[in-house]
């Protein structure tokens, strides 16, 4: 039997979901990955483990989320999406299923991810919108949090802006920090070739802090030497993974 490796695309809304991936016992089928590999043990009657492009967090939202899983089932890329889309929850939607290389793994072969924290800066905030956005009113001070943002880029250690336990492997680089602003909506896009538990979160919710005036942009190096915390996490509804970015 030929072993296929199939590669998807999917996003989902994490409102109801325990993040990506969750041991049993913190609620295995609250997560996005339990719904798809039920849905794939049913179509091939065999686990099929996921590998993901990225591991977000409870109440995080997708919007081109990578995956890949191996299968000796001769059902077709385009019959896995039709399959799962016919039996996924509508909070979850597979955009795309092609078949990879052999060596393909969605987790490995990521070099960058990029997650948005989405801030709705009306002074009423938009009820059509709310569960996609974080409110803040006024808006922060852009100029505050690019300065901010400026000490993040680079190499470091980001176990302050991480509330995992992780010990090894904290070092990661972060890529860029970009601000879009509209009239009543700043967009904050964060790119790192990976990502700790929490991190999107607790990156964004501390630049917010510095551009409301509550933390000067220079705290950013006392909380890399553990002489200050990190802010508040951003609200997981305001977070979005934007993309993957592969080789």
């Amino acid at each position: 039997m030929i072993m296929q490796n199939i590669r998807l695309t999917i996003q989902y809304d994490g409102t109801r979901y325990l993040g990506w991936q969750r041991p049993e016992k913190d609620g295995l089928t609250r997560s996005v990955s339990y719904k798809i590999s039920e849905i794939l043990r049913r179509m091939t009657g065999k686990e099929c483990p996921l590998q993901a492009g990225a591991r977000t967090d409870p109440g995080v939202h997708a919007l081109a989320q990578t995956v890949s899983f191996q299968t000796e089932s001769s059902l077709s890329p385009e019959e896995f999406l039709h399959g799962l889309n016919r039996s996924l929850p509508q909070d979850i939607a597979v955009l795309d299923a092609a078949n990879a290389p052999e060596r393909f793994r969605a987790d490995l072969n990521a070099v960058s991810r990029t997650y948005e924290c989405r801030i709705c800066t009306a002074k009423v905030y938009n009820v059509f919108t709310a569960g996609r956005e974080t409110h803040r009113y006024p808006a922060p001070d852009i100029l505050l949090m690019q300065s901010a943002a400026e000490l993040l880029k680079g190499k470091h250690d980001f176990r302050p802006f991480s509330s995992g336990r992780k010990k090894k492997g904290t070092q990661k680089t972060l890529l860029s920090v970009t601000f879009a602003q509209d009239q009543d909506q700043i967009v904050m896009q964060i790119t790192a070739d990976d990502f700790l538990h929490q991190m999107p979160a607790l990156i964004a919710g501390t630049l917010l802090e510095a551009g409301a005036g509550q933390r000067p942009p220079e705290s950013i190096a006392a909380i890399f030497d553990g002489t200050e915390k990190a802010g508040r996490p951003a609200e997981a509804k305001s977070i979005l993974l934007k993309n993957i970015q592969y080789s």
